[in-house]
């Protein structure tokens, strides 16, 4: 599991005016949060998250926390990151730590492995899945759930119980709900003439 290192500060003044001024420092107010401790806010610099989780995990890279305050040496995972509208800045960071001993949910990315056989006749590869949700420990989450297309032609469907997880981890779902799929061309011309009637 890739593991990572990033120093925040305390972060001092309330409300829009305090973030306000963070901004203009070229940090971003943050939130950790997580069973066992109060919350508590921080002053995050974007450039530094982003190396903490330029890691194949991304997002899910476990980040340990350093700085002066309750949440030194708190493990923690980005659960969110908002995003101003305009500018496509980050404005705010959610933190939640999390116990190494103790399964979290966690979205895991799809990956489609190989060329398939309805591709090579002609076909379409469509993830309908681009993410799952898994539940597993910390140290366990996958950086992707990978998935072999070969052997798939024209028709066939990959649907969630098809696929073998990694060790230690589930994907929570009570539908046999369908990851992939392989169409044909013929299927995608009768689709777009019943939307243009």
């Amino acid at each position: 599991m890739a593991q990572s290192q990033l120093k925040v500060a305390p972060r001092t003044g309330a409300g829009k005016g305090g973030a306000r001024a963070l901004r203009r420092e070229g940090l971003v107010p943050g939130v950790v949060y997580g069973k066992g401790m109060e919350a508590c806010t921080v002053a995050v610099d974007p450039k530094a998250l982003s190396q903490a989780i330029a890691t194949k995990a991304g997002w899910n890279t476990l980040i340990t926390l350093q700085g002066d305050g309750p949440f030194d040496g708190k493990v923690v995972i980005l659960k969110e990151m908002q995003v101003h509208p305009l500018r496509r800045e980050p404005v705010h960071y959610d933190f939640q730590a999390v116990d190494l001993t103790q399964k979290v949910h966690v979205m895991v990315p799809v990956h489609a492995i190989g060329k398939s056989k309805g591709e090579k006749n002609g076909g379409q590869l469509q993830i309908i899945r681009h993410e799952l949700e898994v539940v597993c420990l910390p140290d366990n989450i996958p950086t992707s759930i990978d998935i072999d297309v070969t052997a798939l032609n024209v028709g066939d469907v990959v649907h969630i119980n098809d696929i073998a997880l990694p060790a230690g981890t589930e994907v929570p779902h009570e539908v046999n709900f369908t990851v992939i799929t392989v169409t044909g061309h013929r299927a995608e011309e009768a689709e777009g003439a019943a939307a243009g009637a």
